[in-house]
């Protein structure tokens, strides 16, 4: 019988064993790659599905506030289910070099949205715009008008309103208030002061907050006025209240802008020789409606609105007027007219007079246009 050969150390030189080693080896590695393949594929996995858009859902209004850090608006969005991993975000911002352009606000946002749409969205400061209120102040309104409109608007309480004009304390730190008389006459404080406007409030905001906010529109339309108005009002001999009395006094009785100066000239030059104003809209003011045709009785009114009654100006304002209405009383125009009555053509249009007999005769033309045109006589 043959004998395995030995060595020149003694030993066998079996080699029958190395390709068993070999093969075990060979699975050894391939179960290692396995593993780590699928370790790979399982982290790419998480990460794809962690990174992907968040279920379509109704958009959700989520707030960013000022001082907060990329990651916790990463943390938020997941909370509110705009995104389905905070931790992977957090990453994906940071490889994208992207979460120090945030911007503060509300926004509206829904799951379904990419990561670059949401970044894009956030850095833009797209916010959602807060709901708001919206009304208009009709020119050659009263704050009694005012107040009613928006009672019937549902904006404001009327009463409520009527109070908060009459309040010494509001507002506080306005310039344009300080000539307002302290005598008790006046029928509301802040009559002509709250300027003929549309605005838009947040809906939230309080009948403080929007009669604040209309002095303030007043202050800012002034400045558009012509340097040098307040020396052309103290060179007159006014204060700004009194300026205000006569601007409001053009605005009630003007429809065409270009009689607003002549009218003012009216006023001033009855004022110069001592005559009463006799403006039917102070009546109107006096009897706290708008009549369309006022009576001879509704002129004895005893009302210190009443200028068929009571010399000189009323005690104040009587609607809010316009900026062109303040800018005519600023500049009126030079006349010799003491008299003006309405054209009852429908044009709204004044005919002028110089002397008591010329305006006769104007009264006199415009009652015939009247009838002409369908219309009857009024008070004078």
């Amino acid at each position: 019988m043959d004998r395995p050969m030995k060595g020149t150390d003694g030993y066998s030189s079996d080699t029958s064993l190395g390709p068993k080693k070999g093969r075990i080896t060979f699975w050894v590695i391939v179960v290692i790659i396995l593993l780590l393949l699928a370790g790979c594929g399982a982290v790419a996995l998480y990460v794809w599905n962690g990174l992907r858009p968040a279920p379509e859902g109704e958009a959700k209004r989520v707030e960013i506030e000022r001082g907060m850090t990329a990651f916790q608006v990463a943390d938020m969005l997941e909370q509110q289910g705009i995104i389905r991993n905070s931790f992977l975000f957090k990453y994906y911002l940071r490889y994208k070099d992207e979460g120090n352009k945030f911007q503060a606000g509300i926004y509206e946002l829904h799951p379904g949205m990419t990561n670059d749409e949401i970044v894009a969205k956030l850095n833009a400061g797209e916010t959602v715009k807060p709901e708001t209120i919206r009304f208009t102040v009709p020119e050659g309104y009263s704050i009694l008008q005012m107040a009613e409109k928006l009672d019937k608007e549902k904006l404001a309480d009327k009463e409520e309103f009527l109070r908060l004009v009459d309040d010494p304390k509001l507002p506080a730190d306005s310039s344009v208030l300080q000539s307002i008389p302290k005598d008790g006459k006046l029928r509301y404080r802040l009559e002509g002061y709250l300027f003929p406007e549309t605005y838009e409030f947040p809906k939230d905001s309080t009948l403080n907050d929007m009669i604040v906010r209309m002095v303030s529109e007043l202050e800012r339309k002034l400045n558009e006025l012509p340097e040098g108005w307040k020396e052309k009002m103290a060179a007159r001999g006014l204060n700004f209240h009194q300026l205000m009395t006569v601007a409001s006094l053009v605005e009630r009785e003007v429809v065409v802008d270009e009689e607003r100066a002549l009218v003012a000239g009216v006023i001033y030059n009855r004022l110069a020789k001592g005559m009463l104003l006799q403006i039917d809209a102070t009546v109107q003011y006096a009897l706290g409606e708008q009549k369309e045709r006022l009576l001879y009785k509704d002129l004895e009114i005893d009302d210190p609105y009443n200028t068929y009654k009571y010399e000189g100006l009323p005690p104040g304002p009587i609607a809010s007027p316009s900026l062109a209405s303040i800018e005519a009383a600023l500049y009126p125009a030079k006349s010799d007219y003491l008299f003006y009555v309405t054209k009852k053509d429908g044009s709204g249009e004044h005919l002028f007079a110089r002397t008591f007999e010329e305006h006769e005769r104007n009264i006199e033309e415009s009652n015939r246009t009247a009838k002409r045109n369908g219309g009857g006589e009024g008070a004078q």
